[in-house]
């Protein structure tokens, strides 16, 4: 007589700690090029982030009696709501994002595993919301040799002159050529030797104004490939998230700039803003996404869909977070009526088909 134990029947070794510990390596590259771009007030930032959230973490524990300051999971919420903001912001802004994302997003729905939306998410719109001059002023990277303390975004740069009607017949990087925007001497040298765009060659590196920890693409996909190899994401929502991303912006991307469809910028419009972290770091949290491979294609691709929709046709330059929650708000409807095979379903047709024959 055969005897099978209850579920689960593999062990992969994974604990939660360990994956925790290995998603804050992976993002320390990232957040480090902030510190060095931005000084040390990106470093302040950072503190403040991860303290507040240690603590909050640590105060909610003793209260319910359920100590998990050290699983890394409240680490890993302040380390992604600092590298989500200003390097500029009052730092009672991030203080007030890590107490929102643990207290109000985690553990008021139960702690690890029972939150429904990811809750540095929670906290940096929380704090978006409600202070959104002071979370919308950027300084310029020191890598950029000019006189500038502060400046807007790319993105926001593109999306003042959309909304201006100054854009009509201009691309992306015409604007931003046409408008006098930084780039550095080694984008330049990479622009003359190559072709490739400077302001893509320095989104890219790291050498734009933005949030400490989304400005060096070059390090999140560094971070997100040793977070694929290790198996604790799989590609399924990156992928999904940047490819529906990339063909909408494709295809109806230029319409917002007056050059019609298939013009849009899709290299340019990946490399700025927080879609490369948010795609690898945010949108894969696994206690907010669908847990099969095939509702994580849906779950990336709605992400995709709403950060392009938002972008750009909504009033904000930036959306990710917002297309990720709203996706997270979806997440078990996606569970529900995506409903996989069940295990010996095949077979059992199989035998029906050959015993009616």
């Amino acid at each position: 007589m055969r005897r099978v134990s209850t579920s689960p029947h593999f062990h992969s070794g994974a604990s939660t700690r360990n994956i925790m510990y290995s998603v804050a390596a992976a993002l320390a590259p990232a957040a480090i090029w902030g510190v060095v771009v931005f000084g040390p007030r990106a470093l302040a930032v950072l503190l403040i982030s991860i303290l507040f959230s240690l603590l909050t973490e640590f105060l909610l524990g003793r209260i319910n009696r359920e100590m998990t300051l050290w699983d890394g999971s409240a680490l890993v919420t302040g380390l992604l709501v600092g590298m989500n903001m200003s390097p500029t912001i009052p730092l009672f802004i991030p203080a007030i994002a890590s107490i929102f994302a643990i207290a109000v997003a985690k553990w008021t729905f139960g702690g690890l595993g029972a939150n429904w939306a990811n809750p540095a998410i929670a906290g940096r719109l929380f704090v978006f919301f409600s202070f959104t001059s002071a979370m919308s002023s950027f300084k310029m990277p020191s890598t950029l040799a000019v006189d500038a303390v502060s400046s807007a975004t790319p993105l926001s740069y593109i999306k003042t002159a959309v909304s201006a009607g100054e854009s009509l017949g201009q691309s992306g990087l015409q604007i931003l050529a046409n408008g006098g925007y930084p780039t550095t001497a080694l984008a330049q040298r990479i622009q003359a030797a190559t072709g490739i765009n400077a302001y893509n060659v320095d989104a890219f590196l790291g050498n734009i104004p933005g949030c400490i920890g989304e400005v060096s693409k070059l390090l999140l996909i560094i971070g997100g490939i040793y977070l694929l190899v290790r198996k604790i994401i799989t590609w399924h929502i990156p992928v999904s998230f940047l490819g529906s991303f990339a063909v909408l912006t494709w295809v109806f991307g230029g319409v917002p700039n007056g050059l019609g469809f298939f013009h849009g910028e899709v290299l340019a419009g990946m490399l700025r803003g927080g879609l490369i972290l948010s795609a690898f770091f945010m949108a894969t949290d696994m206690v907010t996404t669908p847990v099969t491979h095939k509702d994580m294609v849906i779950f990336g691709a709605g992400c995709g869909f709403f950060t392009f929709l938002f972008r750009s046709f909504g009033s904000l330059p930036e959306a990710t977070s917002v297309a990720i929650l709203l996706m997270n708000i979806m997440t078990p409807t996606i569970d529900r009526f995506v409903v996989p095979k069940k295990f010996g379903e095949v077979v059992k047709e199989a035998k029906e088909v050959k015993k009616n024959a």
